[in-house]
């Protein structure tokens, strides 16, 4: 009897390895129950295409060979402008030229609305642009547009979502930027899979990759993300695309940021901020004053402090809420921040100060909806927590920040100079920070710079 060909195969989603069973650990990343079936690889005639054409046709692409650098022909880094100062600060500094982007988030975060301004200003810029659609008609994608705007006639869409028809559309037109909403929507004809297995994306964006970097394509991926806040698929996605961006924010509040996780030609350290209004996403330039809106005056539990997202400072509003428990065990809860840091400082407090915070419920919330980790924080919380506790209100022309140590010392932050610079610009008059990056500060004129070396001495400043 002969033996019939293994159709399918266990695949690693995290790292993509391949094995012929199931195993509980992946032997190549170790991770646990990562192993899923899916049929074995095979060729898409898609990517064969590139080179046969269709129906016997000549290939439409030379043959590639080793080359050596002097070869190459250098044009410099080419990079377009998103029209978007916050997306190409995330970008580091633009569009590479030919790189593939993917784009994660949440359903109805703004993805689809802000790629579709982007391809907007790209096109009036004189790009040749292709926005391929699987998740909405023509029609609905019309009436989106409508709200975001005039949208010229150099922007061409597609509604398509078999790879075979979209690569020979991409051939023939040749664009210089394409928008695949959503790559969980497309469907390898090669491949024996549902749209949206891993299989059936991992092949798709190989296809894609190679259109890309052979023709010089830029690609904007959309995927949606998992519960677990990850891209849905295999992770071996994030390692094959150039550059990794996450939408994040709640989509029922109005403020959205853009986060890069992976950028091979830039910095993934930079944030962009969005607002969502009626006519789409508008970009926040001084997130600082937006968070700062709406702040009461004299208010206990409330200090300002400053964290840094890559080079840009940003003021937030720390506020925290400090009442005796009506029950044996206190209660805890962090909005906006890490809550094992809350609780390890809400440690120091006491075992530093004598506060009898273990009697106490406390609740800490980083007004304005960004989640920031940034230990620079801890002592715009510490000084929050104690002004609750108190009674007494901190000053509202008064920013604080510095890291705290188990021993409750305050350690050094780096970029301190952009954090006072930051304060001055929005008025503020005083600006607490540790001792030692007091050295080398020039302080702009009408601050008052404080530097202190413990929370012993924060609690004396809070006093005053």
């Amino acid at each position: 009897m002969p033996n019939k060909k293994k159709t399918t195969a266990f695949y690693c989603s995290e790292c993509g390895y391949e094995s012929a069973k199931w195993v509980g650990q992946c032997p190549a990343c170790h991770a646990w129950n990562t192993m899923v079936e899916a049929p074995v690889r095979v060729i898409p005639s898609a990517a064969s295409s590139f080179r046969q054409g269709r129906a016997g046709k000549p290939g439409l692409l030379p043959e590639a060979r080793p080359v050596s650098l002097s070869e190459i022909h250098d044009e410099g880094e080419v990079r377009w402008s998103t029209g978007y100062g916050e997306l190409d600060r995330v970008l580091g500094g633009g569009i590479v030229k030919g790189s593939m982007l993917l784009v994660g988030g949440d359903p109805g975060i703004g993805k689809s609305t802000l790629l579709l301004q982007v391809t907007r200003n790209l096109a009036e810029s004189g790009r040749s642009v292709i926005y391929v659609s699987g998740e909405e008609s023509l029609h609905q994608i019309k009436l989106r547009a409508g709200r975001i705007g005039k949208v010229g006639e150099q922007l061409k869409f597609y509604c398509e979502t078999d790879l075979d028809r979209i690569t020979e559309v991409l051939l023939e037109e040749k664009p210089e930027l394409v928008v695949i909403d959503s790559i969980q929507t497309m469907n390898n004809s090669s491949v024996d899979a549902a749209p949206g297995s891993i299989s059936q994306i991992r092949e798709t964006t190989g296809v894609l990759l190679r259109l890309a970097k052979q023709m010089g394509i830029t690609f904007f991926i959309i995927g949606h993300v998992t519960k677990e806040g990850t891209v849905a698929g295999p992770r071996v996605l994030e390692h094959m695309v150039d550059t990794v961006l996450y939408f994040e924010g709640d989509r029922y509040a109005s403020y959205r940021i853009i986060r890069g996780v992976k950028n091979r030609f830039g910095s993934t350290n930079e944030i962009g901020i969005f607002e969502m209004r009626r006519e789409g996403l508008c970009e926040v330039e001084n997130p600082s004053e937006y968070m700062l809106s709406g702040r009461p005056e004299n208010a206990c539990g409330s200090v300002v402090s400053c964290s840094m997202d890559g080079t840009r400072a940003m003021l937030t509003e720390v506020q925290a809420l400090v009442c005796k428990t009506s029950f044996g065990f206190p209660k805890r809860q962090a909005t906006g921040t890490d809550y094992n840091r809350v609780s390890l400082l809400m440690a120091v407090l006491e075992k530093r100060l004598g506060i009898p915070l273990s009697e106490y419920d406390a609740y800490v919330n980083l007004a304005g909806g960004i989640r920031q980790t940034e230990p620079a924080l801890d002592l715009g919380i510490a000084l929050a927590i104690l002004s609750s506790y108190r009674g007494l209100p901190a000053g509202d022309k008064t920013v604080a920040f510095g890291e705290i140590g188990l021993s409750g010392e305050v350690r050094m932050v780096t970029m301190a100079d952009m954090r006072v610079q930051e304060a001055a610009k929005l008025g503020f008059e005083t600006v607490i920070l540790p001792a030692s990056n007091v050295k080398g500060l020039k302080a702009p004129a009408g601050i008052r710079i404080v530097g202190i070396r413990s929370l012993q001495e924060a609690v004396r400043q809070l006093s005053e």
